[in-house]
């Protein structure tokens, strides 16, 4: 896939820093566009079959500094967490083996839903070949948030 392809397919969104890219931009400009091709999650979903994160839409420093390692994808500060999980990680683990995995605690369940809100859409576009979904449980005092992938 050519830049043009993979960032119409992103929405001109990095998916790194998740702030837009402007197709217009130098490729050699820091905030230009460039593509990331180890990306995320590149573990296959079935023998055989490429990874779902081989081809990303990436600022250009955004992937220079991530260089070859995985990098972190932080959650926003205005989401109210308790003991936040890696995501990168976690749906790296879900990916693997199915099944669900806590990823958050939350003082309330307004807080719980705004944050599954947004995990599920921010996954929907790091990883566009995997439908993760969450599931908020009340537990403790708190609310539970978790992250589900079926197993293919």
């Amino acid at each position: 896939m050519g830049l043009d392809e993979v960032g119409e397919r992103d929405g001109w969104r990095c998916w790194i820093c998740d702030v837009s890219v402007d197709p217009a931009a130098s490729v050699n400009d820091g905030l230009g566009p460039s593509i990331d091709r180890c990306g995320v999650l590149t573990r296959p979903l079935r023998r055989g079959q490429p990874g779902p994160g081989e081809e990303r839409l990436a600022h250009r420093s955004c992937n220079t500094k991530k260089g070859a390692i995985k990098p972190t994808i932080a959650w926003p500060d205005h989401l109210f967490l308790v003991d936040p999980a890696p995501i990168v990680q976690s749906a790296e683990r879900l990916i693997a083996k199915g099944g669900r995995e806590l990823v958050a605690r939350c003082p309330t369940e307004a807080d719980a839903s705004e944050a599954a809100r947004w995990l599920e859409d921010r996954l929907t576009r790091l990883v566009p070949s995997v439908a993760f979904t969450t599931r908020i449980e009340q537990g403790g005092g708190q609310f539970l948030l978790s992250l589900l992938w079926p197993r293919p």
